[in-house]
């Protein structure tokens, strides 16, 4: 099989990993990254002493990234020192009523049943149920959807009794437990996709699946190490990585690209380009209008698209005694969801999810000091918010929140650094349309063929990675992109 120049823009976590399978079996790799560090929205924010990661906080389903560092002849433990984490995290309800979920199956059913008198066998019933259906519909997330003809594969068909795609996550999952607390602690991962439990497809129970059969990891400096493992890789297998650089545009020539134009004017030629970028972004900054018959500017306004997410990396003099990741639910969480998804407003009691790293790792903040991570779900760019009105009283809205309903009741008076991203930020100043921090909606009509596709449909010798094409938005579906481009480019496809 010929060698090729692959170019692709962004190190993002799809990027890195297509770098780092196409590097590793011959082929001439440049990745275009416009920051100053690798990992995109997986990228470490530092704060003096402080070392937080930008966006994802749960590494899940291990075994593909663990797959991915076995296809370039690694073991992933040589390069990252991973911690499982059990209780998977802490769920506090109504200010004060706590659940811990555990990755046991057992353990898990026995604090149900104390918690949620007659749920224990449910959640039995669910493992066992909602398991298969991650064991049919797991393979379809493993390969392309370029046309129909995909879905009458073996893979695909096999799959149908169980995609469930026109009931709701919550519905679906609502049939197992009475109780709603509980219903709630099993589909707020919905969440995970930036949607309503009340609306994502039935099909994505296979999150918590995820979760509670696969267990949730951190790896020891922060979900950030994982992408500058890959960046190593690429290096060592002969890529190449260029900082501080970003892309202007994309060429596009006699229906192909041919090649990208840096914002210095340079142009580099190559054999196919890989997009790591937002797509929706993308296209309306890095292709020319007349080279998009297909996602034009009114077609991208069309689209849906998922929530976005208010930041603060919180820098503190002290080390809290609570949990590595916590789940603070609204009082009225339905309310919450409503105000994000269709009021377009922001909730006066808002959920938020604090991760408390450091009571883990020791390595994110000096002793006796922690890195606490919070991340605070909103509408996106959609809504018309002026962030930088809303800026200030917003974020001591979400301090006062975590004051009163967890165990950090001094936390104001032991802030050293922040740093705060709004919806306005992330649009902005890291290229996400609308900022729309998990991407496209996982609608019915925005799933698999009807998503971006990876082998994009616009021009020739031109892939997406990312949670803006097949299979979506989450660290080991972005991950799986990157595999799948880079079989595609490998085989000519």
């Amino acid at each position: 099989m010929p060698k090729k120049k692959v170019i692709i823009i962004g190190a993002g976590p799809g990027g890195l990993t297509a770098g780092m399978l196409l590097a590793h079996r011959g082929h001439q790799v440049e990745i275009y990254e416009k920051k100053e560090v690798v990992g995109g929205r997986n990228a470490p924010i530092k704060l003096g002493d402080f070392t937080f990661d930008t966006g994802p906080t749960f590494l899940m389903l291990l075994e593909v990234l663990d797959d991915i560092f076995k296809e370039t002849g690694r073991k992933m433990g040589d390069y990252l020192e991973l911690k499982p984490l059990d209780p998977l995290y802490r769920l506090r309800f109504d200010g004060q009523d706590d659940f811990f979920p555990s990755g046991d199956e057992d353990k898990m059913a026995q604090e149900i049943e104390k918690r949620f008198p007659g749920d224990g066998q449910n959640y039995l019933r669910f493992k066992k149920e909602e398991g298969k259906k991650f064991d049919r519909v797991y393979p379809c997330l493993k390969v392309p959807y370029g046309s129909f003809l995909s879905y009458l594969k073996p893979r695909f068909i096999k799959a149908i009794p169980r995609l469930d795609p026109f009931a709701s996550v919550y519905h679906r999952l609502a049939t197992y437990f009475k109780h709603e607390h509980l219903r709630i602690a099993m589909t707020f991962q919905a969440k995970y996709l930036g949607m309503s439990p009340w609306q994502c497809p039935a099909t994505f129970t296979i999150l918590s699946i995820i979760e509670h059969r696969f267990g949730i990891y951190h790896p020891i400096g922060g979900l950030n190490k994982i992408s500058e493992a890959m960046a190593k890789i690429i290096g060592e297998d002969g890529g190449k990585i260029h900082l501080n650089t970003p892309v202007r545009r994309i060429i596009v020539e006699n229906g192909k690209t041919t090649g990208i134009i840096l914002e210095s004017g340079d142009e580099v030629r190559g054999d196919a380009v890989i997009i790591n970028s937002d797509f929706a972004w993308a296209m309306s900054h890095l292709v020319a209008p007349q080279d998009r018959r297909k996602y034009t500017d009114e077609k991208l306004r069309k689209m849906e698209y998922s929530c976005s997410t208010v930041m603060l990396y919180l820098g503190l003099d002290k080390l809290y005694d609570i949990p590595h990741h916590n789940v603070i639910f609204a009082d009225d969480y339905r309310d919450n969801v409503e105000d994000i998804v269709h009021r377009k407003t922001l909730s006066s009691d808002p959920s938020v999810y604090i991760q408390n790293a450091s009571i883990t790792d020791p390595t994110l903040a000096p002793k006796g000091k922690s890195a606490v991570y919070v991340l605070v779900p909103v509408t996106n760019q959609t809504s018309g918010i002026d962030w930088q009105r809303e800026r200030k009283d917003f974020r001591d809205r979400v301090i006062g929140i975590i004051m009163k309903k967890t165990e950090m009741k001094d936390l104001d008076k032991h802030i050293e650094v922040e740093k705060i991203i709004t919806p306005a930020d992330w649009e902005n100043e890291y290229g996400i349309y609308q900022g729309a921090t998990f991407n496209l909606s996982h609608k019915i009509s925005q799933m698999l063929s009807f998503r971006p596709h990876n082998k994009f449909e616009e021009f020739d010798n031109c892939y997406l990675v990312g949670g803006g094409t097949h299979p979506g938005s989450g660290l080991p579906t972005i991950y799986q992109s990157g595999r799948i481009a880079a079989e595609m480019i490998g085989s000519n496809k």
